[in-house]
Parts: structure tokens; C-alpha cells; sequence
């Protein structure tokens, strides 16, 4: 049905506008008591419970940044069976984001480009969402904060601080971005002596919150493990790997819908094979911290890959365009067929069979 939803409705319509329509849709069911009869039917096998940084997750999949980015969608996403959503980014002041047209879907290859810039209504409107959570229920929330545009580059300490003291108390986590492609410099705060201040200030304002930082792809394979050094020494939770990437291999359209599209974070199955390069760099690493993988998933089978590969949560957002509100629950069923079919007894189990092999 929902097939046949896109391709007949959503597809024509301005990527913003169906994300809004369908934004809508997920908040109006889960506010109508729907979400309640819909959430029965997707809930989890208990099997696939885990715990990452002191936090139990009903399931290892959930939705990363970049889908609710003002936390009015994260119950309703729930409903549908994600064990988590990363909303955000949130910056401390509200920001428009960049100029319309700025998020632009592949269709052949199941992708998206997008450069919308941090669109969001600012930490203190987020905090009256938050602020409205059900603690009881089973959907955990996490919180990317990044950088405001108008703020140099030199007074992003103060920018990071200021969000995750206003968001940390009532965040299951907090995600320091330093990676979007769509802030100008941003990414120049991925170097270690850029961002050891920022995660100082964040993890200071967090009062015990857990924080971890989300890198992006383009990444040379010694940044990232400089990173991750670095997130071990100041007592990080995890890092977040990947971002969208500002390369354009492995999609199939033309140079010239290239140039029109123009610039932005390229997101979904091109980016697949790097975002699961770096999960097994880190991993290979044996820093002990935990990893959530986001990038290039589609399937049960994909997570089941990041699992294999040390991660201890796994995230999509770019293949809910196209599948649909069942995708969280398909994902979650595959999963948990695998694992029964597998020698493990629990999701824990299957990360860390890579982390400590087993003899």
C-alpha cells in the first residue's frame, strides 16, 4: 500500500512538503490513540533488547538525526516500533536553515541529498517537547545539538554549551554534531584540538547524561581514530559513525542533475560501504566504546551486518522515505530471525562476538 502511496502521491510532491504530510500523519495517529493499537502489532521481540551506556533499547534499530528535528515526532516513531530516535539537530537559537530547495531525493539509487542547514526551532522549544515525554515509554531519545550558523567558529564552545545544558536533563543521550556538510566550517571542528574543548564543555554541561560525537565518512581513516582516542580520554559514551557525505560515487544519475542538485550531504545506499569501513576501522581499534552505525541501512540483513561488525545500536532514516512506516517493524522481525538462527542468545552477544572472539 504505502509502495504504491509513493509512487503515485509522494514522489510528485516537494520532498518537504511529503516529509510534513507524513510528519503529520505520524504525530495525528500516535495523539488519536491509533498509535497505541499500531504500536501492539510492532513491538519488538524481547529478544532483541539491549543496554548501550547504562540505557536499555527495546531493540537495537532506531532512527537517527535529521527525520524529527524538533522532537514532535518521536512517540509517534515509536508507536511504529524504533527502539530510539536521535532527534535534531538542534542548535541553541532557532535558525531557518538554508534557502528552499534543499533536500532532494534519488529515486533509482533510494538516496537523498540534502542541505537543509539546521532548520529547527531552537534547545528551549525542543525542551517543551521533551519535557512532555511518557518516561514510561519503551522509545528511547536521543539529542543531536550542532552549531548555530551565525555563531563563528571560534565561539562554538559556548554554542554547544548552551544547548546541552538546556537539553541534557531530559535527553536519553546527547549527539555533539561536528559533521553536517551544510554548516559552513562545521566539519573543520572534527580536528582533535578544535573539538577536545567542545566535548569538554558538553560532557561538563551533560552532569552525567551520556555524550557522544557523530562523525562524518570524508574522514581520514587517522582522524577518525584520533577521534576516537580522544573520545575515550574524556570519557565519552560512544561515537556515531557516519554522517552524510559530500561525494558523489555510486549514484546513477547524470553529471548535469549532479550540478542542478548542487551542494549537500548524500545520504543512503551510496554511502553504505564507507559508513561500514569506518564501524570496523573503530572497532578494530579495541577502544571499548560503544559505536552506533547510520549509513546505507535498508534491511533486517543490514543491521544484522552492523551487529556482526561490533556495533552496539544501529540507525536509519533515508530507506523510511521509501518503505515506509512498516520499516521499522520488518527490520525488527528479520532481526530477530536471525538471532534465533544464529548461536547467540542476545543482541549483546552478537556484538561482542567481534570485539572478543570467541576461542
Amino acid at each position: 500500500m504505502y509502495r504504491a502511496l509513493f509512487v503515485g502521491v509522494l514522489q510528485h510532491l516537494d520532498p518537504e512538503r511529503a516529509h510534513g504530510l507524513a510528519s503529520w500523519a505520524i504525530r495525528s495517529a500516535h495523539r488519536t490513540g491509533l498509535g497505541r493499537l499500531i504500536s501492539r502489532a510492532t513491538r519488538p521481540d524481547p529478544a532483541l533488547r539491549v543496554e548501550a551506556f547504562g540505557v536499555q533499547f527495546a531493540t537495537p534499530f532506531g532512527i537517527a538525526a535529521g527525520l524529527d528535528k524538533d522532537a514532535t515526532m518521536f512517540a509517534g516513531l515509536g508507536d511504529l516500533g524504533f527502539g530510539h530516535v536521535e532527534v535534531g539537530t538542534i542548535t541553541a537559537q532557532a535558525q531557518p536553515g538554508n534557502p528552499r530547495p534543499r533536500l532532494f531525493r534519488l529515486v533509482r539509487d533510494r538516496a537523498l541529498i540534502n542541505r537543509m542547514g539546521f532548520n529547527n526551532h531552537g534547545a528551549q522549544a525542543a525542551l517543551v517537547q521533551l519535557t512532555r515525554r511518557d518516561r514510561a515509554a519503551s522509545v528511547r531519545v536521543g539529542v543531536n545539538i550542532g552549531k548555530n550558523k551565525v555563531v563563528p567558529l571560534d565561539e562554538a564552545v559556548d554554542n554547544y554549551r548552551a544547548s546541552a545544558r538546556v537539553l541534557a536533563p531530559s535527553a536519553d543521550y546527547l549527539a555533539v554534531n561536528v559533521s553536517s556538510p551544510n554548516t559552513p566550517g562545521l566539519r573543520d571542528l572534527q580536528h582533535v584540538e578544535a573539538l577536545r574543548p567542545i566535548l569538554e564543555a558538553v560532557v561538563h554541561e551533560a552532569q552525567g547524561t551520556p555524550v557522544l560525537v557523530k562523525l562524518a565518512p570524508d574522514m581520514h581513516d587517522d582522524e577518525l581514530l584520533a577521534v576516537q582516542a580522544l573520545a575515550v580520554e574524556l570519557g565519552l559514551a560512544g561515537i556515531i559513525v557516519t554522517n552524510t557525505t559530500i561525494q558523489r560515487t555510486g549514484i546513477s544519475i547524470d553529471a548535469a542533475e549532479i550540478e542542478r542538485i548542487g551542494a549537500g550531504g548524500l545520504s543512503g545506499p551510496p554511502v553504505r560501504e564507507r559508513s561500514l569501513e569506518v564501524l570496523r576501522l573503530l572497532v578494530a581499534a579495541d577502544a571499548g566504546l560503544p559505536i552506533i552505525s547510520v549509513g546505507g541501512v535498508q534491511d533486517g540483513d543490514d543491521v544484522w551486518e552492523r551487529l556482526r561488525a561490533g556495533a552496539t545500536l544501529v540507525q536509519g532514516f533515508t530507506e523510511f522515505i521509501y518503505a515506509g512506516p512498516a520499516w521499522g517493524h520488518q527490520i525488527n522481525r528479520r532481526v530477530a530471525q536471525l538471532l534465533a538462527s544464529s548461536e547467540f542468545s542476545s543482541i549483546a552477544e552478537v556484538t561482542q562476538s567481534v570485539r572478543s572472539p570467541r576461542s
